[in-house]
């Protein structure tokens, strides 16, 4: 079974859900307490249920995992995955305001990976038709990442 040698994630909508708004538009400073995070309107900022199992499978499975983001406050974006304690499981991070095909072409270099060896996941459609346009399999996820939806993806990779 052929498995994707990079998964990419974005983030707002995709691995996270900031109170319903992009991270960018949330009210720092962030407030940490008893693991919840909140900004300084009481938004909260949590992971979908099932990212921790599908970042641990990707540990498991030896397969590279990597961030591309376009928010407009990257800092923020990096602090609050410090908060969460998940930066540590990513090896490549391209967050910046910017296109998703600067981002692949950036991890592209990093990896040295080709588009075709990479799965990516994002809730914007326009972002998976323009990677997609590169040959990364790219997945739209509708309502936060999901176990289901992450499985069925590496999958569909594997028969490709």
């Amino acid at each position: 079974m052929s498995v994707p040698r990079l998964i990419v994630f974005d983030l707002d909508f995709t691995l996270w859900d900031c109170g319903g708004v992009w991270c960018d538009c949330l009210s720092p400073p962030f407030r940490v307490r008893d693991r919840r995070i909140e900004d300084r309107t009481g938004r909260l900022v949590r992971l979908y249920d099932d990212v921790h199992d599908i970042l641990t499978h990707c540990d498991e499975q030896a397969i590279s995992i990597a961030l591309a983001s376009r928010t407009q406050q990257p800092d923020w974006a990096r602090e609050l995955l410090g908060h969460l304690d998940i930066t540590h499981r990513f090896a490549f991070a391209e967050i910046y305001p910017s296109s998703k095909l600067r981002h692949f072409a950036a991890l592209q270099q990093a990896s040295g990976l080709a588009y075709k060896e990479m799965l990516f996941f994002d809730d914007e459609m326009r972002n998976i038709d323009e990677v997609g346009g590169l040959g990364v399999a790219s997945i739209y996820v509708r309502d936060g990442m999901t176990a289901e939806l992450f499985h069925a993806s590496l999958n569909e990779f594997a028969e490709r």
